[in-house]
């Protein structure tokens, strides 16, 4: 049962703790004020020079203690004599004058504890110490000693941290005995103005309050939420754990402006209007540092007094996470209305292509935040596409992630944007060759990006198969020509006349069809390989056979050089050099090594 004690300030009565004395003899009264007498005035800097210039509880923290002791003892004795309705006497205004010297005597100690520990005492002290040691901020023991506390600590801190821990444990028990001695008042507004002053100095530091950058906010919240807010609220906790009420209302003065300065400028940000390459992953990694945090911010602020700095939290969030739809809206609409009608070179990679994948893979690596952000986002709407494009992995009959579902879905948007611009090439193989081109890219950077699992392995199974069918089409359309002029029984017996006939076609379409591919280009190696191959084995193989068995057939020398004019290993070596010309932005440019590859061609051409 709590009992009543007086405020020797207000002559009122306040609850405290309980009497540890409450039948003391007047003797034992009387001796318990003269202990106390005795060491409160030794530290009364009014009358003491030695005591005007020296700290208590730096000097001796065994008379430090000491004189706390004697302080509650005090307390109870006063409490006693108002319950003995005694509180006229002498010893009452003996008492009174002693608690009012040893109140200001531990005001000057609570105020230079925290001026002379600014530094072992700033919040990222603190916050190290509390993690270093395993104590949260409920786990503070209001009956611990300081003795206690500091043993806890023991090895396991730095001498820096054993500084802080000491500080620490100071200020808690002179807060403690101010607030039970009704001076809770003049300990709030020392501590309050000289925390204020720290945070208010870092806050400024930092540059929260003119941020430009959305860079430089992710460097201050780093800094100012894990370790200058957790930190004073870890010391506020501390310092004040015997009161609820103060702990709330000191760190809520002291963290709520600059903690909500802090959280509402990335609600700035996405109300900014910016390209949505340059915004879009300066507000994801805003989104990131917020929600990565958002634990512990309902937790370091969760007085009802700081709900505001929450609610900018919450609203900055909401915030962002829209602008994060709107700027996937107009990445999609980007495409849909690319209307670039210049064909690409050699059928090589559309810059929409290249742009828009390595915005889809710098994307994927927000997949986790993503899917939270869409998780509510309606699906795209199919009637936007043409019908032939909906055999992909949106479809509804095997349900996947909304990001996976969104990606896809842009992606299917940019391979039909393509389609679309295939078509302006005049020759349908190039058109071919473009496509399987640009389809191989946004595979290769799916298969080397985190799109590889939003995707998954059916999805990027399908679209190789989709390249390899573009590849045959090519080939077919580009060479078939080739393949045709080439008997299908290469060995088989036939007259000159007729071998003559085979190699002069066989001359015409591949000079045909290689000074048309020559300047084809396939940026992919792997893909240009298998191209390669397979031309290679359905030309040069059965070239080769119908070479060394019909080339002496074609007559004498100056014939054979009429009719045969390439050999197989001239095939090879033209074959060889194709698809290798480079293209870069949007423009064509051929290596020196394909270009005298090619003026050779074309001087054999002219050979008698």
């Amino acid at each position: 049962m709590k009992s009543l004690c007086f405020s020797p300030r207000t002559a009122s009565l306040s609850i405290s703790r309980q009497s540890n004395s409450p039948s003391l003899s007047s003797t034992a009264r009387l001796a318990t004020i003269d202990a106390a007498a005795a060491i409160i005035t030794k530290w009364d800097a009014e009358t003491s020079a030695y005591a005007r210039v020296t700290s208590l509880f730096h000097e001796s923290k065994r008379e430090a203690m000491q004189f706390i002791k004697s302080v509650n003892e005090l307390q109870d004795i006063m409490h006693l004599l108002v319950s003995d309705q005694d509180s006229g006497s002498e010893k009452f205004s003996q008492a009174q004058r002693l608690m009012q010297i040893a109140m200001k005597r531990l005001q000057k100690e609570f105020y230079q504890i925290l001026s002379t520990n600014r530094a072992d005492l700033d919040p990222e002290s603190v916050s190290t110490r509390s993690s270093r040691t395993s104590t949260s901020m409920s786990d503070y023991d209001d009956d611990g000693s300081p003795d206690d506390e500091i043993r806890t600590a023991g090895d396991s801190i730095t001498e820096l941290e054993d500084v802080s821990s000491t500080a620490m444990s100071d200020l808690k028990l002179i807060a403690d005995c101010m607030i039970a001695s009704g001076y809770a008042k003049e300990c709030i507004r020392v501590y309050k103005i000289i925390r204020k002053s720290i945070i208010d100095e870092a806050i400024y530091k930092l540059g929260i309050e003119k941020l430009s950058s959305s860079q430089k906010w992710l460097d201050a919240e780093k800094i100012s939420f894990r370790t200058l807010f957790k930190g004073e609220r870890i010391l506020c906790d501390h310092v004040f754990s015997s009161s609820d009420s103060i702990k709330e209302s000191c760190f809520a003065e002291i963290s709520k402006e600059g903690a909500t300065l802090l959280f509402g400028f990335p609600e700035l940000v996405a109300k900014a209007k910016k390209s949505p390459m340059e915004k879009m992953f300066r507000i994801l990694d805003m989104y990131t540092a917020i929600s990565e945090d958002w634990q512990e911010i309902e937790t370091i602020f969760a007085f009802e007094s700081v709900s505001a700095v929450r609610l900018q939290a919450i609203n900055s969030l909401v915030r962002l996470s829209e602008s994060v739809l709107s700027l996937l809206t107009d990445f999609e609409s980007t495409i849909h209305k690319d209307s670039s009608k210049a064909m690409t070179p050699g059928g090589g990679l559309h810059r929409l292509t290249m742009y828009s994948m390595d915005y889809l893979t710098l994307l994927a690596d927000y997949g986790n935040i993503l899917t939270d952000i869409i998780s509510d986002w309606p699906p795209p709407a199919k009637s936007s596409l043409p019908e032939s494009f909906f055999d992909s992995p949106v479809s509804e009959d095997s349900p996947r992630p909304a990001i996976s579902v969104r990606i896809a879905w842009l992606i299917l948007v940019l391979l039909c944007k393509l389609d679309c611009k295939s078509k302006h090439y005049k020759d349908v193989s190039l058109s071919y060759l473009f496509l399987a081109n640009n389809l191989q890219h946004v595979i290769s950077k799916v298969h080397a990006s985190n799109l590889m699992y939003l995707l998954g392995e059916e999805w990027i199974t399908k679209h190789e198969a989709r390249v390899r069918q573009l590849a045959a089409n090519y080939e077919r359309l580009a060479w078939g020509q080739v393949f045709a002029s080439l008997p299908e029984n290469p060995t088989a017996s036939m007259t000159g006349g007729k071998a003559k006939e085979r190699f002069m076609k066989f001359t015409s379409s591949f000079e045909d069809a290689y000074s048309k591919q020559c300047s084809c280009v396939v940026p992919d190696l792997k893909l240009r390989d298998e191209i390669k191959a397979s031309i290679e084995t359905k030309v040069v193989a059965v070239y080769r056979e119908f070479y060394d068995m019909h080339k002496s057939t074609v007559g004498e020398e100056s014939s054979e050089k009429l009719f045969v004019r390439f050999s197989p290993e001239d095939v090879g070596n033209y074959l060889s050099e194709l698809f290798i010309a480079t293209v870069s932005s949007g423009s064509s440019s051929t290596s020196s090594s394909t270009s005298s590859h090619h003026h050779r061609y074309m001087r054999s051409l002219l050979r008698a």
